[in-house]
């Protein structure tokens, strides 16, 4: 997908997101420096005003990995021309909340079509539904999961604990969540490991058996996919 600069009216886009809370919008040049910013996404980086983030990297305003990711994201998107979408990703909300997000990152294309900079922005994951939408089976199914992360469950199984189709429980989450069901699980997975990273002193390997990872190893890498960082970078960052 290609966008055209010229063919975007930016304050208007602006104007627009400023009205979304759970959305950070963006536009960055393409040295991926901030030239369009909405207010949630000053707010989530605890900055009082635009002048704080404009002509800057994620980087430059979020210390450590947790703005390093972004900044590399952004270097691939606009040294590729390809488009990140739907990435789920953990982020940190200033000045010690985390939340879940989904971002998406289009390449800004001139009429050459050579990459001059990105558009895109990054939703907050939350329901917002009534309990009364929610079959009951699914809700079990949830709420065991959610209390004992280290149960079994793909995709498959989700559907089948919850007595849904595999096509009616990928409706579900995606109007409940916004996610789909791979992706629901791995985001519940991931927040019971970052809970227990910031209010317990268990050890890493310890954690990952609680979560349902096979061993350490595969614990770190998914959590990094997840939020940018190792467990022990986010610790560190959640005590700071």
């Amino acid at each position: 997908m290609v966008v055209s600069l010229e063919s975007i009216d930016v304050r208007v886009l602006q104007s627009l997101f400023n009205l979304t809370a759970d959305i950070a919008f963006f536009i960055k040049d393409v040295a991926g420096r901030y030239v369009v910013v909405n207010d949630s996404l000053l707010a989530r980086h605890g900055l009082k005003s635009e002048r704080e983030a404009l002509g800057r990297t994620p980087q430059e305003i979020c210390p450590g990995k947790f703005g390093s990711i972004p900044t590399e994201q952004d270097q691939l998107v606009l040294r590729s021309g390809k488009p990140l979408l739907d990435h789920l990703e953990l982020q940190w909300h200033r000045p010690n909340e985390p939340v879940w997000c989904l971002t998406s990152k289009i390449p800004l294309k001139d009429n050459l079509g050579s990459t001059i900079g990105l558009i895109g922005f990054s939703r907050d994951v939350r329901s917002s539904v009534r309990t009364d939408e929610i079959p009951k089976t699914f809700a079990e199914v949830m709420e065991t999961f959610e209390q004992t992360p280290a149960m079994e469950l793909s995709p498959a199984l989700f559907a089948t604990r919850s007595k849904l189709s595999p096509a009616r429980l990928a409706r579900l989450t995606k109007k409940l969540f916004g996610l789909t069901p791979s992706q629901l699980i791995v985001k519940t997975r991931i927040t019971s490991a970052s809970r227990l990273l910031r209010e317990t002193n268990l050890s890493v390997a310890a954690i990952a058996q609680q979560c349902g990872y096979s061993d350490q190893s595969a614990f770190t890498r998914a959590f990094r996919q997840a939020s940018g960082v190792t467990p022990l970078e986010y610790r560190r960052g959640a005590t700071v």
